[in-house]
């Protein structure tokens, strides 16, 4: 009998690259809602969350009674881990490798923003005055990089090969890091803030990192130093970062995640000083589909020839283990 894959976030097979492929391998379901994901899911094998940010899974969860392995296109897992699942045997995949490069560009993108005081040459030329102004040299500054998984390490070689000088902080410390030498332990982080004049948040949302930057955190950082958050929002708290950027505790922000998506008009965050505001796209780029279909399929060639899976997510830790 043909496995039964369930493509949650999808209406039908021509909104996922390459899904007609398996038109023969498989029995294909789609469900774009809790409701149509407990229809669904009875019997199936396989599920493709395709929406990343779709929370509907655990109203569903009592349905999956036969599933073995769920892929997660997205590289945070935080919509699709709950205790159920956690316990359960069902595998958890993610799309760890896809955004890493597109979201370290975005990151030394958004520093040279600020060095080269971007936001405000196009302010002048919007209002058509010649306002010469001195700009930074990005080479030399440290960056403080909050986060060693496969992003965080993609942000600190292209930091590095900018010139910039990298530390990182990771869940413990350790030596002989392939990218970063020495990561400080997260127990470190406040005796690092000071020292950096970039900060970049890049850690999964697990309960141990939710608020993980708050006014202690912004008050250790100087006050030159900008902050920079790829991560997920809640990561934040974010009325302590809106105070941090009106008191001119820190001398600006470039914010790609937010607690609440998309940002609501009414949101200070729109006129927040020195805040650069992007709508949760830092790691998408032309074709990022087509690239987490592929990914997706060459699993798929290892599910159905019995071979281990790749990207496999410690679904207790929540993400993709360095190991792994």
């Amino acid at each position: 009998m043909k496995p039964v894959l369930v493509v949650q976030g999808a209406k039908d097979v021509d909104e996922v690259p390459r899904l007609g492929e398996l038109s023969d391998q498989a029995e294909l379901r789609f469900a774009t809602s809790s409701d149509e994901l407990r229809d669904a899911l009875p019997g199936a094998d396989v599920m493709l969350g395709w929406s990343f940010r779709d929370a509907s899974l655990p109203a569903a969860w009592d349905a999956a009674t036969d599933l073995r392995w769920i892929h997660w296109a997205g590289a945070g897992v935080d919509a699709a881990v709950f205790p159920e699942l956690a316990a359960s045997d069902v595998q958890l995949t993610n799309a760890q490798g896809v955004f890493d490069v597109p979201m370290a560009e975005w990151v030394l993108g958004m520093i040279i923003c600020f060095a080269k005081r971007v936001p405000q040459t196009l302010a002048s030329q919007a209002r058509g005055e010649w306002e010469y102004r001195l700009s930074e040299i990005v080479a030399g500054k440290r960056a403080l990089v909050v986060g060693v998984g496969s992003i965080g390490r993609a942000v600190g070689r292209l930091l590095s090969a900018a010139g910039m000088e990298v530390e990182a902080i990771g869940r413990s410390a350790r030596d002989n890091h392939p990218d970063f030498g020495h990561v400080y332990s997260v127990a470190e982080l406040h005796t690092r803030l000071p020292l950096a004049d970039y900060v970049v948040l890049i850690t999964p949302l697990t309960e141990q990192t939710r608020n993980l930057f708050a006014a202690p955190e912004f008050n250790a950082m100087s006050s030159h130093a900008r902050f920079i958050n790829i991560g997920r929002g809640a990561l934040v708290v974010e009325e302590d970062l809106l105070a941090a950027l009106h008191d001119g505790q820190i001398a600006g922000a470039a914010l790609d995640v937010f607690v609440e998506e998309p940002l609501p008009p009414q949101s200070p965050f729109w006129q927040a000083a020195n805040c650069l505001v992007s709508p949760h796209m830092s790691g998408d780029y032309v074709e990022y589909e087509q690239t987490m279909a592929d990914q997706f399929m060459h699993n798929w060639e290892r599910y159905l020839a019995g071979e281990p899976l790749v990207n496999l997510v410690d679904k207790n830790l929540g993400f993709v283990p360095s190991s792994s």
